[in-house]
């Protein structure tokens, strides 16, 4: 048969053209909504994407004078310089099990008070415990530490008065560094634990009480039903939320840690965000202390793609 003398075909260029202008079409349906996302959008651009431009300064001499492009070049130089160090280990190790140790203790104890707060009968009851575990977060972390200082004071501390009561010596818990880091992640709990168990009872909300109730006719008892019901309900949440963290593990707490950390107790309190603050802003060494901040970034980067990946291979539930 021959084919009709009107056939043609449609060039790729006009078919993009064609989708274009379908697209910009449902777009402007919705342009009151695409015009919301202009402050988010510009806020990450100039916070988030634009600062990314002075990170050549980790590679250079950067003199303010000069600006950065005016700068001599460095190289790896900074780098070698902090690993070098006497105190790169110092660092590294402190900022590490701090994070790690908030990790293993602290990224359960909200998954538990959740469930704990699932399985509460009374609602009154749940809710009060609910409202009494979220009011620490809206807590300022000035006031949290001044809480700290005036609770575990040598003198006039309870905490040491009660510890004197049954015989004991007072303890100076913020002036000793081996109980630094026990009592950052332990106030840090107390602190966050209610706020971050928010997310984790919206999820048990959203699990099938059919289930529960199925599971209930054939004997399951309560710890059973959350083995097998709450904690895969809400597995994917969690598995989120684990990545997320591991994101910023090298990120510590900097301004808690900057308010309770002291001479005595540098031996523990002595991260990297705080050496960045002290040697970048108030002693001025900028391009050394944006390596130091760059290199911090990229063991953030690479855990999180691990993770990620791991995630993904061992579950359905990933980033990306």
């Amino acid at each position: 048969m021959k084919r009709a003398q009107n056939d043609t075909t449609i060039p790729i260029g006009h078919t993009h053209s064609r989708r274009g202008s379908r697209l910009f079409r449902q777009m402007g349906k919705r342009a009151d909504l695409y015009l919301m996302l202009l402050l988010p959008v510009a806020w990450y651009l100039v916070f988030h994407y634009g600062p990314l431009y002075g990170l050549q300064i980790a590679f250079k001499n950067f003199n303010p004078a000069k600006g950065i492009l005016g700068s001599s070049w460095e190289g790896f130089g900074h780098f070698e310089r902090f690993f070098e160090s006497y105190y790169f280990w110092r660092l590294l190790w402190n900022t590490l099990s701090i994070n790690l140790f908030s990790l293993l203790i602290a990224f359960p104890i909200p998954i538990l008070l959740a469930l704990i707060i699932n399985e509460i009968r009374s609602k009154t009851f749940s809710k009060w415990l609910q409202n009494i575990t979220y009011i620490p977060h809206f807590i300022s972390v000035v006031v949290i530490v001044g809480i700290l200082n005036v609770f575990l004071s040598p003198t006039t501390g309870p905490v040491n008065m009660l510890i004197e009561f049954f015989g004991g010596t007072p303890i100076r818990f913020l002036e000793e560094a081996g109980w630094f880091k026990t009592i950052f992640i332990s106030s840090n709990i107390w602190q966050n634990m209610g706020w971050q168990s928010i997310i984790y009872i919206a999820a048990l909300s959203g699990v099938n009480p059919h289930l529960y109730e199925a599971a209930k006719m054939d004997g399951a008892s309560r710890l059973r039903r959350i083995w097998h019901i709450s904690l895969p309900g809400i597995a994917p949440v969690v598995i989120i939320l684990l990545i997320l963290d591991i994101g910023h593990f090298m990120n510590v707490g900097f301004e808690k840690i900057l308010l309770m950390q002291n001479n005595l107790n540098l031996e523990s309190s002595d991260v990297i965000s705080t050496f960045v603050y002290t040697s970048g802003i108030l002693k001025g060494e900028y391009s050394y202390t944006a390596a130091i901040g760059l290199f911090n970034s990229i063991i953030n980067l690479l855990l999180l793609l691990l993770v990620n990946r791991i995630a993904r291979k061992t579950s359905e539930t990933s980033l990306w």
